[in-house]
């Protein structure tokens, strides 16, 4: 497909039923595959992500990339088709990191360090296809304060944690979005999709 005339900047997400993106020891076991999510963005050619995520962002993906047939950091399984698939399209994709401190990144290849909002910005303003914001969760928040991120497509899991890191924690404005999609699946998953249509500058 051509390019649009400027990136579209889409956050996708897994979620428990109650919002929380992790549970009250940071548990992520219930969400059995973190490559899933980029199957909801289509024609990527660059992926956001932050300080705080990509040290071991990089370790998991580049190790799934070199030995997709191992156990990879941080799991205790062999990785699915679907996360191989991911490493094998990260590395091929324009990375942008956002930090102030990060030196330098060194994996994907193209990765790139931008240090502030306004850089990325001038990125999204170019010609280009979908973005895909990564996260973490600070940075989503972050850039749905500054007004940045143009979709949240979100996998609600079958799920209640009770207590934990909320969905949208850090965020200081209303925001009103206008549902575009729902889908249901097979495992009892729900995939809702939203535009963010305005980006109030009122604070509860």
């Amino acid at each position: 497909m051509t390019s649009h005339a400027s990136r579209t900047l889409i956050a996708a997400l897994q979620v428990s039923l109650d919002g929380f993106i992790q549970g009250p020891a940071g548990e992520k076991d219930w969400a059995d595959s973190w490559a899933s999510a980029l199957g909801l963005i289509p024609d990527v050619d660059m992926f956001v992500l932050g300080a705080g995520m990509y040290p071991d962002y990089g370790e998991y993906w580049n190790a799934i990339l070199a030995n997709p047939d191992r156990v990879p950091p941080f799991q205790d399984r062999v990785p699915s088709q679907s996360e191989i698939a991911y490493a094998r399209k990260a590395v091929q994709t324009p990375h942008v990191v956002l930090s102030t401190t990060l030196g330098k990144v060194s994996w994907p290849p193209n990765a790139q360090v931008v240090r502030n909002v306004a850089e990325l910005r001038v990125l999204k303003g170019q010609p280009g296809k979908n973005a895909y914001v990564v996260g973490g969760a600070t940075l989503v928040a972050r850039l749905l304060n500054e007004g940045v991120i143009d979709e949240l497509r979100l996998i609600v899991h079958p799920v209640v944690l009770g207590k934990g890191r909320g969905l949208f924690d850090g965020i200081d404005k209303r925001l009103t979005l206008d549902l575009l999609q729902v889908e249901s699946t097979e495992s009892g998953r729900i995939i809702v999709c939203y535009r963010v249509i305005s980006n109030s500058s009122t604070r509860w």
